[in-house]
């Protein structure tokens, strides 16, 4: 990562609503964290293990979709912090709905992160169970996007 990017992602996450983030690329972490209004960044080499907190519930999360603790089974979690969209533009269909049976490599959704789309794709066969989250609503790393059933 180079630092226009990281300067990027500060300023990406000191606009979102956010309280957590952490980012790495590499042997290259950075993790930002909100304490009252100010906003504090640690970077360190990837090389430490580290262990993952519990996700709690984004401050943005409307009252339709359950809180990571209220939920349980098989999910596709998000890889990255970003924006989720359900279809390649506002006026298509979305890549896939509750009931859907999907392939390995077939797409499921766009995360947009620092203004590049990328596409999340099935690892393998399963039948979507649910859709966890609301086109165009910000997520962090680790948010369960789908709740599936593998096949």
């Amino acid at each position: 990562m180079n630092l226009e990017e990281i300067k990027e992602l500060i300023r990406v996450f000191g606009r979102s609503k956010l309280g957590k983030l952490k980012v790495k690329d590499g042997e290259f972490e950075v993790a930002m964290q909100r304490e009252g209004s100010d906003v504090v960044v640690t970077s360190a080499p990837a090389a430490a293990p580290v262990v993952a907190a519990p996700v709690a519930e984004v401050a943005t999360q409307t009252a339709t979709t359950p809180a990571v603790e209220e939920i349980s089974g098989e999910f596709i979690t998000s890889p990255m912090v970003g924006t989720f969209y359900a279809s390649p533009s506002p006026d298509s269909p979305a890549f896939v709905k509750a009931g859907d049976s999907v392939r390995k490599g077939q797409t499921l959704c766009i995360l947009e992160a620092m203004k590049i789309m990328n596409e999340l794709e099935a690892e393998f066969d399963c039948k979507i169970l649910e859709v966890l989250v609301q086109d165009g609503q910000p997520i962090e790393y680790d948010t369960p996007l789908f709740k599936i059933e593998k096949l």
